[in-house]
């Protein structure tokens, strides 16, 4: 019995080389990264990253994951710790175990009950959010007005 079979299919090709699927990234617990992360797939957080974390689909932050950094992504979902701004493009989820230190700007975002959000909420279109916070436009947050007032 052959390991490879004959009949197996060539994967397709384009002029610019082999075609792949976006693949998953797991940084383990114990692990430590350090710089930045980059990856046109998913990339799961079990361990530490310190520094940038970038990736096209989606960012999961594992329980007892910690990323000290900021994230650029579609999609993340949280449920370690973040020290740092998360731009989402689509949607943020964080969950009951989840702190985030940090600022959050997506189209729409879910906080389960126990999740903790210690920064400004902005809403929309990140990229615009962006553009607008580049040209010190003021937007508005969620934080509660007594949360802002000056001690």
């Amino acid at each position: 019995m052959a390991i490879f079979a004959a009949s197996s299919p060539e994967p397709k090709r384009s002029a610019g080389g082999p075609q792949r699927e976006p693949g998953l990234s797991v940084i383990a617990p114990g692990m430590r990264v350090e710089g930045e992360l980059s990856t046109d797939g998913v990339v799961k957080i079990e361990g530490t990253v310190v520094g940038t974390v970038r990736a096209e689909l989606q960012v999961l932050v594992a329980k007892g994951g910690v990323v000290e950094g900021d994230i650029h992504t579609r999609e993340a979902i949280l449920g370690g710790e973040v020290r740092g701004s998360i731009l989402a493009d689509e949607r943020v989820e964080v969950q009951a175990t989840s702190l985030v230190h940090g600022d959050i700007s997506t189209q729409r975002i879910v906080v389960h009950e126990g999740g903790e959000v210690n920064g400004h909420v902005k809403m929309g279109d990140p990229k615009a959010i962006a553009e607008g916070d580049e040209k010190g436009e003021n937007t508005s947050d969620m934080r509660s007005p007594s949360a802002s007032a000056p001690s």
